[in-house]
């Protein structure tokens, strides 16, 4: 059977090698009823645990690496079992291994100890900021200098996905890291279609999409959110300059968004989050575009464009309109042909994407009730034709801890992120996945949980990232 190219939530552990995955064949264009094909699963390679990093290249650290060492604190310098160091030295690509106090070591130390203090550390206790600080690094190491992020650092995931971009420059905006936040945003613009929109995943360098899979329209709503969020904390001397140079992105982006919508109000059926393709419209398209055209229109605002904000005004009601409408009768699940069961997209409905709607509440209960697994993670939905294996997926979980934090909700956002942290590995890394045991699989870090849990610790902190206002 031949290979396809998989989406990153297709590709799971070796150990499940042989299952089978409907996932649209690439170069395929966006259709309602797309070709599938099943593809057997594979990792060739051992996934990465940890990341050594400079400012300009990474390395990942192997599980053979690993065994014994922990990172020395506040930084991406890695202490070995030996005692010995192993670093990335600056401007080289490859680790070196090093005594002990090695000054060149000891400074890549000090400087990403002052990077970390010239932002904040979000978490109540000592356990939560040491998760944040290393949540932190670890999105610092895959943030490439051009601005792209990096999913995370094993083939099938070194790419930068406008999504977890999105939620990478959010968080950094919302933990003081202003630049880093920004220059994510001017990558998504320079990789921004002609026509408004975005590839599904672009190569690191910026040169383009890796392969022919179909582009996800989700993103015409994401980046105009982070780009929201990154004003709503920049210093105000000189954002709206900034804000201007971001501003044809946001225009392009929210148009496009606009002028998907179908006569129903409805955006066309697309994939999803989870890189697969529905053939109606889904929930984690439609409230993505929704926060992105709020978002918009709040910024044409700020920057003076009263007919570009009633334009995106417009949109947003007819969008929110159609979702009430549709999806709410529903419980929010994933698809408006309810064929599709339950999704954790659900929580894109609620801040700090959008202003909850009615029914939301009891939605996101009843959901996160559907997908929890015997290890106590969720699985991204319950719709048949995507197996998941019985593997939680953190980013689906901390969908949730983020959803309830920002609403007012720490007791039951809490005990969420409290399971999320708990499945960091001995690195103290973030994992994609957690296993039916419990224990952390698939790569770590992975950026867009990092982010999450970022996000969702600054919220519980009392500094909940806003939500657009509502249309």
């Amino acid at each position: 059977m031949p290979r396809v190219p998989l989406g990153r939530w297709a590709l799971v552990t070796a150990a499940l090698a042989s299952v089978a995955v409907p996932v649209c064949a690439a170069g395929q264009p966006a259709r309602p009823h797309p070709r599938l094909r099943y593809v057997p699963l594979a990792m060739p390679v051992a996934p990465t645990v940890g990341l050594l990093a400079n400012t300009t290249d990474v390395e990942g650290v192997p599980a053979s690496v690993a065994g014994g060492a922990r990172y020395v604190e506040g930084s991406s310098v890695l202490r070995l079992a030996s005692g010995r160091w192993r670093y990335l030295p600056d401007g080289h690509p490859v680790s070196a291994v090093v005594a002990a106090g090695h000054p060149p070591a000891r400074r890549q130390i000090e400087q990403s100890r002052a990077w970390l203090a010239s932002g904040r550390v979000p978490g109540r206790s000592a356990a939560q900021r040491a998760a944040a600080e290393r949540a932190l690094l670890s999105l610092r190491a895959l943030l490439r200098p051009n601005g792209a992020v990096a999913a995370g650092w094993s083939p099938g995931w070194q790419f930068s996905w406008p999504r977890d971009s999105s939620f990478a420059s959010a968080a950094f905006a919302h933990t003081g890291h202003d630049a880093e936040a920004y220059r994510i945003l001017r990558y998504s613009a320079a990789t921004q279609r002609t026509d408004g929109s975005w590839e599904a995943r672009t190569k690191l360098d910026g040169s383009g999409p890796p392969d022919g899979r179909q582009w996800q329209l989700d993103a015409n709503g994401w980046v105009p959110w982070a780009t929201w969020q990154w004003y709503r904390t920049a210093p105000r001397p000189g954002r709206h300059v900034r804000l201007a140079v971001l501003y044809p992105m946001v225009r392009k982006a929210a148009d496009h968004a606009a002028g998907s919508l179908r006569t129903d109000g409805l955006p066309p059926a697309s994939p999803d989050y989870w890189e697969l393709m529905t053939h109606t419209a889904n929930i984690g398209t439609a409230a993505p575009l929704l926060a992105g055209l709020t978002a918009a229109a709040d910024l044409a605002r700020e920057a003076g464009r009263p007919e570009d904000a009633a334009r995106w005004t417009r949109a947003a009601r007819r969008l929110s309109a159609a979702i009430s409408a549709k999806f709410f009768p529903l419980g929010y699940q994933r698809t408006v042909d309810g064929r599709h069961g339950h999704d954790s997209a659900v929580a894109f409905m609620a801040p700090p994407f959008n202003t909850a709607p009615d029914g939301l509440a009891g939605a996101l209960d009843a959901t996160y009730r559907t997908l929890l697994l015997p290890s106590g993670g969720l699985t991204p939905g319950n719709d048949p034709a995507a197996p998941w294996g019985g593997y939680a997926w953190t980013p689906s979980t901390a969908f949730f801890a983020l959803a309830w934090a920002v609403m007012g909700k720490p007791a039951k956002a809490a005990p969420v992120l409290d399971w999320v942290l708990a499945k960091r590995n001995a690195l103290g890394e973030l994992p994609e996945k957690v296993n039916a045991q419990g224990g952390p699989a698939s790569i770590a870090p992975l950026a867009w949980t990092g982010s999450i849990v970022l996000l969702s610790l600054a919220a519980l902190d009392g500094a909940p990232p806003p939500t657009p206002p509502a249309p």
